[in-house]
């Protein structure tokens, strides 16, 4: 797993850069490819949450731009979660709007002590195969809640990740219903969107280099859906079946639909137990989501956790101050990046910037862009998360590593993305232990001597181990036990080696022990206290 980096001067490995506009051929394009998938997320993510729209795209422009700015990870994008949909709907029907926003004011000040007492180092416990799991789970994810959309079937809101759906359905009864209530129109708009990512990479010369394949395949699909309804009667797609910004006449409106925290409200326990699920819920998300992103990342850079903690906690505090939803890395978003080309923080920053002056100038003219044609840019982005060869490496890899990745894929489809990951960290640990308990405890025989080798630091763990061992040493026997290979024996092994040296002269035992002073004075006070 990756080492934690100092926070206030991260070196090259940790993720910095040595200048933001070092690569922006890349992270232009790249950044302009995630303001086009994160758009209608953050808008999706903002119904669901029973919250203004405008709020999710605040918390979009903040998450690109603040958050961007401050943290130290190359290719993390941040904004609105839908992991955190049902958290936020449940406090704002608690609370009201204004009071929730203080909670995620307060959430975010939370976040950054955490970073500043350095707890970030939990992402480095993760184990590898539920990191890979859950990349490979959100790759699943993306296509079947994008099937959907991608035949016209907008009902369930753009950006959900969990199994259970607000409007009844499941992942795979949507599927289902969506096959039968399709739009042709959409179909169309798919279909040659997806003809994009076959002929455009083919003409790709020179200049045209720079214009990456799914920025083609929204602009063809807005001009599609644009285009159809005036040579097809039945080619009209309504509103639901397009991107739905907000329009505001002027940079005032904006401004007059900001709302701000209620303040007086600071000492209700009601706010702070809410701000405190989210400080954790979305600090968990965030450190789930950088490790992740790392293993994405070409260059292999290590993102500082603790200064991602702190960059995430700015960034709630000045999105709730300006009426906008809580924060967290995002792994869809951050993934498109990833696979469009980005290179360092500048893509994320970019699209915070698109989206701030696609709210407030280019509302009207991206509300043409179809749903459909924004499936077809994040199936292409699923399909690469879950590809086949990191099924086949991970089943090459064995047992130990295949099943915590089945169960982490398994248990996210199947719940979401928190709760199924936290499944496969359980299921990690138990083979991880099983791994630890292999061989720490060696039984040989020579001469009638029947010698035990203590080959790892015994934990409680072994304990189980170590009673079976001496359980079937025969009465009559010589036993040596040899612990000078091991540094720690903990008090629950330690015990059960001081219950066989009493019992030991009754079966006619002569056990040879190779004790120092401190392990027969620790020995001592063990009995003592048993």
């Amino acid at each position: 797993m990756s080492v934690s980096a100092s926070v206030s001067n991260p070196s090259p490995s940790t993720g910095s850069s040595p200048s933001l506009f070092a690569h922006l051929k890349s992270d232009l394009p790249a950044g302009l490819v995630v303001f086009l998938v994160a758009t209608p997320l953050c808008l999706g993510i903002a119904q669901a949450s029973g919250a203004p729209l405008l709020s999710g795209l605040i918390a979009g422009i903040v998450g690109g731009i603040v958050v961007s700015l401050l943290s130290r990870s190359s290719l993390s994008v941040s904004g609105p979660a839908a992991g955190l949909a049902v958290i936020v709907a449940a406090g704002i029907q608690e609370l009201g709007f204004q009071a929730f926003l203080l909670a995620g004011l307060l959430a975010g000040a939370m976040q950054m002590a955490l970073g500043v007492l350095r707890l970030g180092v939990v992402a480095h416990y993760f184990p590898t195969a539920v990191i890979k799991g859950m990349l490979a789970a959100i790759g699943v994810l993306i296509v079947l809640k994008q099937l959907p959309h991608a035949v016209g079937y907008d009902a369930d809101f753009e950006g959900d990740d969990s199994f259970q759906q607000p409007d009844g359905h499941n992942t795979f009864t949507a599927i289902g219903d969506a096959f039968e209530k399709l739009t042709p129109a959409a179909i169309v708009v798919t279909l040659l969107c997806a003809l994009c990512y076959v002929v455009w990479p083919r003409v790709q010369r020179g200049a045209l280099k720079m214009v990456p394949t799914p920025l083609v395949a929204v602009v063809v699909g807005g001009v599609v859906a644009t285009l159809l309804p005036t040579v097809w009667a039945a080619g009209g797609l309504g509103a639901e079946h397009l991107v739905a910004l907000p329009l505001f006449s002027s940079v005032g409106d904006v401004a007059d639909a900001i709302v701000t925290p209620m303040f007086s409200r600071i000492t209700d326990p009601a706010v702070w137990r809410i701000a405190g699920t989210l400080a954790i819920v979305a600090s968990i998300e965030t450190l789930l989501s950088l490790e992740a992103v790392d293993r994405l990342d070409p260059e292999r850079r290590i993102s500082p956790t603790n200064r991602e903690l702190m960059a995430q906690g700015v960034g709630n505090m000045v999105s709730a101050s300006i009426g906008g939803l809580p924060i967290t890395s995002v792994i869809v978003r951050s993934s498109a990046n990833v696979q469009a080309g980005g290179k360092t923080r500048m893509s994320a920053v970019f699209h915070g910037v698109l989206m701030l002056f696609g709210v407030l100038l280019a509302a009207k003219l991206l509300n043409h862009v179809p749903l459909a044609a924004l499936a077809v840019v994040l199936i292409v982005v699923g399909t690469k998360l879950t590809s086949p060869t990191l099924w086949k490496t991970m089943w090459r890899a064995g047992w130990s590593q295949f099943i915590p990745f089945a169960v982490t894929v398994g248990a996210i489809v199947f719940t979401d993305l928190l709760k199924g990951t936290m499944i496969g960290v359980v299921v990690g640990l138990v083979f991880a232990v099983r791994r630890q308990q292999q061989n720490a405890v060696v039984v040989a025989e020579n001469n009638r001597n029947i010698f035990i080798r203590f080959t790892k630091d015994m934990t409680f763990l072994q304990k189980a181990r170590v009673k079976d061992v001496l359980r079937q040493i025969p009465d009559n026997s010589s036993v040596i036990i040899e612990r000078d290979r091991v540094d720690f024996i903990d008090d629950d092994v330690e015990e059960v080696l001081a219950e066989f040296a009493h019992g030991a002269p009754d079966r006619g035992i002569v056990l040879e022990e190779n004790l120092s002073d401190a392990d027969r004075a620790r020995r001592a006070k063990i009995v003592v206290g048993h």
